[in-house]
């Protein structure tokens, strides 16, 4: 089996592959950033499911499939649904994160659904933290 070797000089149709730079690249991943940040005011909240290999096994894609429900069944485009990877606590999985435009963030632990809809209605939608779930506040700090 044969190779071949195909010169970015020159490549196949004539056309030159633009080069490109390490600004070119800072330059769109803050503009890409600055897409997903709450304070530029898009987003009102965001919702992190932390699903590392721990918490997908604790059950993190039935909480991300409420969440996802909830969002879409209020149609709400001022919420933002993500995921992230091990928050490094496996026996407190399932765990989220809970953003809301000026005020800390809280991380809530051990949930099912129900918690689940709870934190949605009373933090998500109502602005007040749920303490019967949360294991910290304030430990990230997109949302201020």
């Amino acid at each position: 089996m044969f190779l071949k070797l195909i010169s970015l000089k020159n490549p196949p149709g004539g056309s030159i592959v633009p080069k490109i730079s390490i600004q070119d690249l800072k330059k769109i991943k803050e503009r890409e950033r600055s897409r997903m940040v709450l304070r530029e005011g898009h987003f009102r909240a965001k919702i992190t499911v932390h699903m590392g290999t721990c918490g997908i096994a604790a059950g993190a894609r039935e909480i991300m499939g409420v969440f996802r429900d909830l969002i879409s069944g209020r149609e709400l485009l001022d919420v933002m649904l993500t995921n992230s990877g091990c928050a490094g606590l496996c026996a407190k999985e399932p765990m989220i994160t809970v953003e809301v435009v000026d005020q800390s963030p809280v991380k809530y632990i051990s949930l099912d659904t129900e918690k689940a809809v709870r934190i949605f209605e009373e933090h998500v939608m109502g602005g007040k933290a749920v303490e019967d779930y949360a294991l910290a506040r304030g430990s990230e700090t997109t949302a201020t």
